[in-house]
């Protein structure tokens, strides 16, 4: 069942400081001041670290791994020790990076795997043990809220309502925003609990032909289809002049095969307004190919071929109840709303 929706904007966040870190004697002037932020969730582990700039701020240092966390939570309910010894590694590596790096504040995020998992909060306990990262498990409404503060400066221009969403791991978010009158609001917002690696669990990896994994994706559509069935009951019955805009490794990935890149380009892809019909196109392409020619194409390898289609069928889902003629990409998100939001804190204009 889908998380409760919210039909009026969202109560203000409490203070970043509450699940900040500052390292004693971090006395440096605010311009020299750098700021971390880890996002962890159900599929990967993210890092930024970033100083602030004149409208914006500069990344000095990233790194992102996946780590799977919530692989096999579907039939487990658990997040399993294989998964976790590979957060704790990335993490540490983390943990290093913000301290060669002299961070002064950051704030570290869990999403979907851990709030679901009846081992999350344990797990919390030992990443913090054994690594100094607090990592703090955050609200469906809170994920949204800094999906939408990271990357909602890409939108296209217009005056019409948008829609920003952001596939996960476990669950995908969907943010319905108004822009009149200069920052976002925030007019609704819904958390379904299919994300790339929840959803290709519930089908499996294995099919015999391309009728059978044609079949499978079809079955994955009409479950987030159904998920979502209630929120597009929200959503305005005029669809004109709206806006589109995603935010994740699936949308990302997409746009790279659109683009034939033959290696991942950030430049190329944050910011591309690209024809959603060109976007269903790939989705057709892909739900057809097998894990090993998808595995072959560049931009997705094998990292990602056996959850690509789910996140095809979860972004179709999408743009069928919120028929935008063009669809906004984002290589950013969770961890610029972050820092967008500590650097606020301190008085920084963004």
């Amino acid at each position: 069942m889908a998380q409760q929706a919210a039909t009026a904007p969202l109560p203000p966040a409490r203070d970043p400081a509450q699940a900040a870190v500052r390292p004693p004697g971090a006395r440096r002037s605010a311009l020299k001041r750098s700021y971390g932020a880890i996002d962890l969730g159900t599929n990967n582990c993210r890092l930024l670290v970033a100083r602030p700039a004149e409208n914006g701020f500069v990344v000095i240092d990233a790194f992102s791994r996946v780590v799977r966390l919530g692989e096999g939570m579907a039939t487990s309910g658990r997040i399993p020790e294989a998964a976790i010894e590979r957060a704790l590694a990335a993490l540490a590596i983390c943990a290093d990076k913000l301290r060669r790096r002299r961070v002064s504040l950051s704030r570290s995020v869990a999403t979907e795997a851990c709030r679901r998992a009846v081992n999350g909060r344990h797990f919390v306990e030992r990443v913090y043990n054994e690594t100094g990262i607090a990592l703090e498990i955050i609200a469906p409404e809170e994920e949204a809220r800094l999906a939408m503060l990271g990357c909602h400066r890409l939108l296209e221009p217009g005056d019409g309502p948008a829609l920003i969403f952001d596939i996960g791991g476990g669950s995908t978010e969907l943010i319905l925003i108004d822009t009149d009158g200069g920052e976002p609001k925030i007019k609704s917002w819904w958390s379904a609990p299919w994300g790339v690696v929840s959803l290709t669990e519930s089908e499996g990896r294995n099919f015999a032909d391309c009728g059978e994994r044609l079949a499978a994706y079809g079955r994955m559509k009409e479950r987030v289809r159904h998920a979502f069935s209630r929120f597009a009951e929200l959503l305005p019955a005029d669809k004109k002049n709206i806006r589109l805009m995603g935010t994740s490794g699936t949308v990302t990935t997409l746009a790279s095969v659109h683009l034939a890149l033959p290696s991942y380009d950030r430049r190329a892809v944050d910011g591309l307004m690209m024809p959603a019909e060109s976007m269903r196109a790939v989705n057709r392409m892909l739900s057809g190919m097998s894990v090993e020619e998808r595995s072959a194409l560049p931009c997705i390898g094998s990292e990602r071929a056996d959850l690509v289609v789910a996140g095809c069928a979860i972004l179709e889902a999408i743009m069928d109840i919120w028929p935008a003629a063009t669809l906004g990409i984002a290589d950013r998100g969770i961890r610029e709303g972050i820092l967008r939001s500590l650097m606020a804190r301190d008085g920084h204009q963004l």
